[in-house]
């Protein structure tokens, strides 16, 4: 399939980007709204064509914990870095951090309501 005929089934509506914007408190111009608009439905296209394919022969993955761990076996670089181990660590020290925050009760951080509903 071209990307022509994706862009005429389009699935996300203005007004969906336009409430997922609300959501995120993002305001956007008109602009930025279409160009929005036609990002989701490209990336939608793209996702309607990975549907098409037959996986039947692939095995299923619910994790990539099996590529890691051997990557990190061959000591692959993946992300920029050589993977590691998990190592058990002491946390912060929860007097300090709170010490640092600009808002606390001493036990939680304070922040602003972002959330009106």
């Amino acid at each position: 399939m071209d990307s022509t005929h994706h862009a005429s089934q389009q699935k996300v509506s203005l007004e969906q980007v336009l409430r997922v914007a609300e959501l995120a408190q993002l305001e956007l111009t008109l602009d930025e709204q279409t160009e929005m608009l036609r990002d989701l439905n490209s990336i939608l296209g793209h996702v309607a064509q990975l549907n098409e394919l037959d996986t039947t022969d692939v095995p299923a993955m619910a994790q990539v914990k099996e590529v890691l761990d051997q990557a990190a076996e061959d000591s692959v670089k993946i992300f920029g870095s050589t993977l590691r181990g998990d190592q058990s660590r002491p946390s912060l020290d929860r007097g300090t951090v709170m010490e640092q925050a600009p808002e606390t009760d001493g036990i939680y951080f304070k922040v602003p309501k972002v959330i009106e509903r």
